[in-house]
């Protein structure tokens, strides 16, 4: 009987940890809602911006090259500054993709960790909503900061954008703070943990997520090693010489020599960026597959289903960062089937979200033993 009660009591505490609005559910859903907005950014940042951006900042720092040859000091100082706009969006946009998908892998952790926490599910909540709040305000105020600038500011070299970027970081802080005290007061206490039927998972899909996602990690450290070792220092060295060949034409006054530097330099900027894009995709996509895992059992699809979006989430994950690799050699065939595996990835991210939203608590209500 007391077994009986204890195993009630354990289905109940599972059932209640993933309800509506609970502070799991609000994680797991917010997690996986910045995972895809970032993405679905990303995307759209590099089909229409990136590479139209990428051409500006070229042609500006030929421009300026050419004014130095000329020796007009003015038009020098006007490219350099246009070219500085330029990075400066780049930069922001880039900034906001990355905090975007950086805070829904905590949001995942966090939402893991959730039996672990010696806290109230109120206190729980507060502090979901005010992660989910900062985790949203500080990518969008970076966003802002571009087109914003100082206008109106009480400071002089930070702007209102800055400003509540800034406060969005402070409330994930303060958040992640806060659920680290938990976890340090359940541990500290000497509290038993209820069985966790997240981790608890062996469904077909979740062990396909697990397994691909650490390969991906594991294939995404092997080509890093690889960029280091073979890579890495010839890239330094031509980044010198290029560099010193560029300013030695343009003292020298000698256009023709300026241009092929430019080239030479925009080709070696060329080849570490997608590299290094390579490398960082893989290892991110390996990441969140093998988070995704322990969520599967809440997934409220078929099997079936359930196994081919894994399968297409891996397909995806896998595809987009070999066709970075390639798209110095095939150009914009190779971006777009690479932007071709990122909407993969995020077509799969959103079926599971879905299945998410629709989970009613019926696998916790199950009795211990019932097949599923």
């Amino acid at each position: 009987m007391a077994t009986s009660e204890r195993a009630i009591s354990s289905q109940q505490a599972a059932a209640a940890a993933f309800a509506p609005l609970s502070a799991r559910r609000l994680l797991t859903l917010a997690g996986i809602g910045m995972i895809l907005a970032g993405m679905i950014f990303g995307d759209i940042f590099a089909v229409f911006v990136l590479h139209q951006n990428a051409a500006r900042v070229g042609a500006g720092l030929a421009a300026a090259a050419t004014a130095a040859v000329a020796g007009d000091a003015g038009a020098v100082a006007s490219h350099i500054q246009n070219t500085g706009e330029f990075l400066e969006n780049r930069g922001t946009k880039v900034d906001t993709h990355v905090h975007l998908i950086a805070f829904g892998y905590l949001a995942l952790m966090l939402a893991l960790v959730q039996p672990w926490m010696a806290l109230s599910e109120v206190a729980r909540r507060r502090l979901a909503w005010l992660f989910v709040t900062g985790g949203v305000l500080l990518p969008v105020g970076v966003f802002l900061i571009h087109y914003v600038g100082l206008t109106h500011s009480p400071l002089q070299a930070i702007g209102w954008a800055s400003i509540f970027a800034d406060l969005g970081g402070l409330m994930v802080l303060v958040s992640t703070a806060g659920y680290l005290a938990g976890i340090i007061r359940h541990f500290g206490a000497g509290e038993p943990s209820l069985p966790d039927k997240l981790l608890r998972d062996q469904s077909t899909s979740g062990r396909w997520l697990l397994a691909g996602g650490l390969i991906l990690v594991l294939a995404g450290f092997i080509h890093g090693a690889y960029y280091a070792g073979v890579d890495l220092y010839r890239h330094e060295a031509a980044d010198y010489t290029i560099l010193s060949q560029l300013a030695s034409a343009a003292a020298a006054q000698n256009p023709a020599r300026v241009n092929q530097a430019l080239n030479d330099y925009g080709q070696l900027q060329g080849d570490k960026a997608v590299k290094i894009a390579a490398h960082a995709h893989i290892i991110e996509f390996g990441l969140l597959a093998m988070l995704l895992a322990f969520f599967q059992p809440y997934v409220q699809l078929g099997e079936t289903w359930k196994r081919r979006w894994a399968g297409i989430l891996l397909f995806g994950s896998l595809l987009l960062p070999v066709c970075v690799l390639l798209e110095m050699k095939y150009g914009l065939l190779a971006g777009g089937i690479a932007d071709t595996g990122g909407l993969l990835v995020i077509l799969a991210l959103l079926a599971m979200w879905i299945g998410i939203l629709r989970y009613s608590g019926s696998l916790d209500a199950m009795p211990s033993g019932v097949p599923r």
